[in-house]
């Protein structure tokens, strides 16, 4: 399950990727809320939150920002305006399939990403904001 919550992490970050990213996305300090939902579960995931911190190279780049697990394959990627949406299939421990849609804008995104992998199935939905400068390091 830790494993899981791994390449969904990765994910997360990866899921700002998109062609057309460094248009509508802006460098700086990120605050990125997720809620990942399982059915059958008895009770409710709690939501995590995460600062990140894109740099121009990231939103540049945005290969920067794509997971680089070996033993996953982008198979499926499209943009259309400030949307992307993909697909990807991993193999070994982390073995599963995942699909996204993430939706852009200068200080915004929101995503929802969907997982299969060792008999589970989980979504993850995913708001984040712009809240400021990287610090200085």
């Amino acid at each position: 399950m830790k494993r899981i919550a791994g390449v969904l992490a990765a994910l997360l970050l990866w899921g700002v990727s998109g062609a057309s990213a460094a248009e509508t996305m802006r460098e700086g300090l990120w605050e990125i809320r997720s809620q990942t939902e399982m059915p059958g579960m008895p009770m409710k995931l709690p939501a995590s939150t995460i600062r990140h911190c894109y740099t121009k190279e990231d939103v540049k780049d945005q290969k920067r920002m794509v997971n680089t697990d070996k033993n996953c394959k982008v198979t499926e990627y499209r943009v259309t305006g400030n949307k992307a949406t993909w697909a990807m299939v991993c193999t070994g421990e982390q073995s599963g399939t995942f699909s996204g849609v993430t939706v852009f804008s200068k200080d915004a995104y929101t995503s929802t990403m969907k997982m299969k992998s060792q008999g589970y199935s989980m979504t993850m939905k995913v708001q984040a904001k712009r809240i400021g400068e990287c610090p200085k390091k």
